[in-house]
């Protein structure tokens, strides 16, 4: 009989080529640095019964009419932690895979770590920890109340023996943390690097997908804020997750960025205290700070993150600039936006900034992507710049158009129900977005604009 092996060889990230060994620099290509070790099976490999699931990736095999294949299989339960499951779409499906990133301590493990406690009440769960011993996960876990959860905790970092434990185990959610310190033995590689991570996640999800467990994998981020490793671990992956905040900030936001079960781009909102991380149910709330006096440059607006309409607070400064280029800087929006807001303010309502520094700033450190902010970015810098306040109990919201125009947001009865909500009595929003005579939310004067001259002209006018 045949002994069984395992080779590696090494692909080209740039052009594909492949080559037996590693070399600093690629002999089809000539690219430099791009050589990424890969495992190379032999068919009596395969054939041994090893820990890797062939080519079943995604745990059927053979064609299936589409009526044929059964909807149950993608019944969701709950975490019991409502803001996890707002972004997870809704809660856990079997045998989907949950990548979480985040800067180090921001809470992923704590998060992970209570959330799996409170899985375990009603089904099986397993910890896995690659960086922790078993007596740090029992202090966390005492700090977060959770020691009395029957969750079952595996300190190890080989992938082989993770999969075969946890098929003795058959836990229904399984959790490693973090995916950068889990190796394969196949692989001749440190822990960390691009094949291993890329290795160790390909088997564990192949594992998820055949048992139908639920995976969740954390991921370590680089200094610029992406989850390190190869891109392809995102694409492995049904669900990424990120945890953001400001440096110094006790709130923390869960962001989907990719839900192969739900909505894109939900927003989970979190306070860190003492005992481990607390969902905030009202977060317009935390992130609108009412000031006791009009103040110039402050706009209240209405953005929509995934299926939640949230109330922000935006500010912009303008001040005279020392400097021959003035300087436009935003954060929590986009700042090439902001320059091309600026010429449209000058171009279509005679509002110029020329020899003027601009800041804007997204107060609670929330980062705006919709197009809905441009309006209030406008206003406020014209308050600014005429040390005009805007009334405090104006709410603002639409899209600017280069040629002048206000264009409609989705959703906008649900961000006008949310500021009446929150006792706002006017709001400024595109005339396509006010309700109909009679429809506007109670204790609400709705006014609607087309063009950004005559969005400024109504602000004068009904704020004096």
């Amino acid at each position: 009989m045949a002994k069984a092996s395992v080779k590696t060889r090494f692909v080209c990230s740039a052009c594909g080529g492949v080559t037996p060994q590693w070399a600093g620099q690629c002999p089809d290509c000539g690219a430099w640095n791009t050589l990424e070790e890969q495992l190379q099976a032999t068919p009596a490999a395969k054939g041994r019964g090893s820990t890797r699931v062939g080519g079943q990736y995604a745990g059927d095999s053979g064609v299936k009419r589409l009526a044929e294949v059964p909807r149950d299989q993608e019944a969701r339960f709950p975490t019991r932690i409502a803001e996890l499951d707002r972004v997870l779409g809704g809660g856990l499906v079997a045998g989907g895979v949950v990548l979480l990133g985040g800067d180090p301590g921001i809470g992923k493990s704590t998060l992970l770590l209570e959330a799996v406690a409170r899985v375990a009440q009603r089904q099986g769960a397993l910890y896995v920890t690659g960086e922790e011993s078993l007596r740090q996960v029992g202090m966390r876990a005492e700090r977060l109340g959770v020691m009395d959860a029957d969750l079952r905790l595996l300190a190890e970092t080989r992938v082989e023996a993770i999969i075969e434990l946890a098929a003795r185990e058959k836990p229904d959610v399984l959790v490693v943390d973090s995916i950068q310190t889990i190796h394969s033995e196949e692989l001749g590689s440190a822990p960390g690097g691009v094949a291993q991570v890329r290795e160790s996640a390909a088997q564990l999800v192949q594992f998820a997908k055949r048992t139908g467990t639920v995976l969740f994998l954390v991921g370590h981020v680089t200094k610029e804020g992406q989850l390190a490793g190869p891109r392809v671990l995102e694409h492995m992956v049904d669900t990424v997750l990120y945890f953001e905040s400001d440096s110094g900030s006790r709130y923390r936001l869960l962001r989907a960025v990719k839900n192969r079960f739900g909505a894109a781009n939900e927003l989970g909102v979190f306070a860190m205290q003492d005992t481990g991380l607390k969902e905030v149910k009202n977060p317009s709330a935390i992130f609108l700070s009412r000031h006791e006096q009009p103040v110039p440059g402050s706009a209240i607006l209405v953005t929509r993150e995934g299926t939640r309409p949230l109330l922000l607070e935006l500010q912009a400064l303008v001040a005279e600039s020392p400097l021959s280029n003035p300087r436009r800087l935003a954060v929590g929006l986009d700042g090439n936006r902001l320059g091309m807001l600026l010429a449209v303010l000058q171009r279509h309502a005679g509002v110029s900034t020329y020899g003027e520094d601009v800041f804007v700033n997204v107060v609670g450190g929330v980062r705006i992507a919709e197009t809905a902010s441009d309006l209030p970015a406008l206003l406020a810098v014209s308050s600014s710049l005429r040390d005009r306040p805007i009334p405090q109990d104006w709410v603002i919201f639409g899209e600017v158009g280069l040629a002048g125009e206000i264009r409609p947001v989705p959703n906008g009865p649900d961000r006008l129900a949310e500021a009446a909500r929150h006792g706002f009595t006017k709001a400024l929003v595109p005339s396509k977005n006010a309700p109909a005579r009679g429809q506007a939310p109670e204790g609400m004067e709705v006014l609607g604009v087309e063009r950004l001259d005559a969005a400024l002209a109504m602000l004068r006018e009904h704020g004096d």
